[in-house]
């Protein structure tokens, strides 16, 4: 007797383009195990950020885990606020429309709660090498 691990409940019809039914079995429905108490404790982990090491983690963890791809950059044009690195979730089938919105919103929490893993980022990016 195996004890399969809870699953995401499907979202109400309509509400969601997240395309849930088009997952086959194997490793893509890994992102089905994001249940919403476990997406809480992501945000809620995500918003509690340490330095800019613990983010690359988070982001090798979601990868490994759900295969959720997160691409953090600055933006194009100046970085004045937060609002100005570009946090992006790669489209994945399974991906629910609420967690694609709600993953950024919290890693941009993060960053403006501890501004020094921000400026960290920047730096990485060789935008800060002359300051």
């Amino acid at each position: 007797m195996t004890n399969q691990p809870p699953l995401r409940h499907p979202c109400p019809p309509g509400a969601c383009d997240c395309g849930r039914e088009r997952l086959a079995d194997g490793p893509e429905r890994r992102i089905l195990l994001l249940t919403r108490e476990e997406e809480k404790r992501l945000v809620e982990r995500l918003e509690n950020l340490k330095d800019l090491e613990d983010l690359q983690r988070l982001q090798s963890r979601l990868y490994e885990q759900l295969g959720i791809r997160v691409h953090i950059a600055p933006g194009f044009n100046e970085v004045r606020t937060m609002r100005g690195i570009v946090i992006e979730l790669a489209a994945q089938t399974g991906l629910c429309r609420k967690t694609r919105q709600s993953i950024p919103a919290a890693i941009r929490r993060g960053l403006e709660r501890n501004p020094q893993v921000a400026f960290r980022l920047l730096d990485a990016h060789d935008l800060l090498r002359d300051a």
